[in-house]
């Protein structure tokens, strides 16, 4: 039944804006639209407003950002009451939207937990985000909906679920239509045009080729094909369906969208590369490359500079004088243990913890934001950088940076990439702690708040969807026991 489901289903979700840490993200509203996959026209619609269980989470941002109100809602239905629905329009469907890997999807997953159900799973994913950021180039400036919406003159985005999904519609079809006409553009006239194409011409946040942790997608063919005559609109746009795989990566649509938090502290996002990233840093970093103290570390020596990365794109690369720099920094608490709550496209939890940051980590991350960012900005990007030390997070105002534990696979076996010891309190010695299997409960038990750790870590620029900044990797974790 769900294999012969061939429409998209374009959706888009409102929430309640999280004011403090942990505290997530409601639904407030659903909206989706099933259309034609040859001609794009719209078959159905739906449309709801959703009860929260508290419904105290909708504060003065929630509002201010969708308009969606307490009194709005108190009469609207649970998420159990039309779960049926969207369970329906969605399952065995093309899912569609503007950043929805990064946004909505998690929210539909979790909103079907809370209530004790398997998702809907999707036959294939197009997001339109990282499809117009690498088709479109960046000729409409942040690629966010309203940026867009505005760019075509079609009017002010008005943060509701149904009037959004429309809206992403029509700028699809203005992006397509733009894009053909461009591809049939002589060679002599392309050239010399003001609106040249985007094979050639267009600018990206890498300053020149798109780098492949920008892509949150996976064209089936040549990931550049032309616009033959003889395709519509919807194949043209299906050529760039990821398709979801449950034999080879067990489905999950949670992705980080840790950043839409004012004051979150931001992670990098390119999951599908994350193996390919790992390798680079390692071939990177020369044997002689060793973990510095940030006592051992003299500001004015650290610098920034492009290095070779992959199919001719570059990556930025942060120095201590000619070598790679790498921080060991002893003794750190830690302020929230593992988090789990995201999840790479496997549905493996992307691991993450957050540490008090002492002066001296500060100062040398600090300087290496500045350089990298400088770097960033000369290069071309445009994105939004966030610092890699936070120093106001939710309700609390100190330090506190994020360390990354990483996932390396080999085949279908997934593994920690971090080096994990205890030492214990009576000993100065370290033991090493083996892993039968990838379990993020059992760090949990080990990386708990108020817990000391000792921390080996590289720092990893990224530019990914307009966020850019430095994620801490970790490469070795020393747990002191209590």
């Amino acid at each position: 039944m769900a294999e012969q489901r061939s429409e998209i289903a374009f959706f888009d979700v409102e929430t309640t804006v999280p004011t403090r840490i942990g505290q997530g993200f409601t639904m407030l509203e659903f909206g989706a639209i099933l259309v034609c996959p040859k001609k794009l026209i719209e078959l159905e619609n739906y449309s709801t407003l959703i009860c929260p269980k508290d419904i105290s989470l909708i504060n003065s941002k929630s509002e201010r950002c969708n308009g969606i109100t307490r009194a709005a809602v108190s009469a609207a239905p649970p998420f159990s009451f039309i779960a049926d629905k969207i369970f329906d329009l969605l399952n065995g469907r093309i899912w569609a939207g503007h950043n929805i890997l990064r946004f909505d999807c998690p929210r539909i997953r979790e909103a079907f937990a809370e209530i004790g159900r398997s998702p809907p799973e999707p036959k294939g994913i197009i997001d339109s985000l990282a499809l117009l950021t690498e088709r479109f180039g960046r000729r409409a400036g942040n690629m966010k909906m309203a940026t867009l919406a505005t760019y075509f003159g079609l009017g002010q985005q008005t943060h509701r679920s149904l009037d959004d999904v429309r809206m992403n519609l029509e700028v699809l079809k203005y992006c397509a239509t733009v894009l053909f006409l461009e591809s049939s553009l002589p060679d002599v006239l392309a050239s010399d045009s003001l609106v040249s194409p985007t094979s050639s011409n267009r600018r990206t946040r890498s300053g020149g080729r798109v780098l492949p942790m920008e892509m949150s997608y996976t064209p089936n063919t040549d990931p550049r094909p032309e616009n033959h005559s003889n395709q519509t609109l919807g194949e043209q746009i299906l050529h760039y369906v990821e398709p979801n795989q449950p034999e080879t990566e067990p489905f999950n649509m949670r992705r980080l969208s840790e950043d839409i938090m004012d004051d979150a502290i931001q992670e990098d996002n390119a999951e599908p590369q994350e193996t390919s990233r790992l390798s680079t840093i390692s071939e990177g970093c020369s044997s002689s490359s060793t973990f510095l103290t940030p006592d051992d570390v003299i500001i004015t020596s650290i610098s920034a500079s492009l290095v070779p990365f992959y199919r001719g794109s570059q990556k930025i690369q942060i120095l201590h004088g000619t070598s790679v720099l790498k921080l060991q920094c002893t003794n750190l608490k830690v302020r929230f243990g593992i988090s789990t709550k995201f999840v790479d496209q496997a549905g493996r939890p992307r691991l993450s913890f957050v540490v008090d940051a002492p002066p001296s980590v500060c100062q040398v991350l600090d300087a290496c934001d500045n350089h990298a960012r400088s770097l960033f900005m000369e290069s071309g990007s445009t994105s939004d950088w966030r610092p890699v030390v936070a120093r106001k997070y939710g309700y609390w105002n100190f330090p506190t940076i994020r360390l990354h534990i990483p996932t390396v696979i080999t085949g279908d076996v997934a593994r920690y990439g971090t080096e994990i010891f205890q030492r214990e309190a009576s000993s100065s010695g370290e033991q090493k702690l083996v892993f039968s299997k990838f379990d993020a409960a059992e760090l949990e038990n080990l990386f708990t708040a108020g817990s000391i750790v000792d921390a080996f870590f590289s720092l990893d620029p990224y530019d990914y969807q307009q966020n850019a900044g430095i994620r801490l990797v970790t490469e070795k974790l020393v747990i002191h026991s209590k």
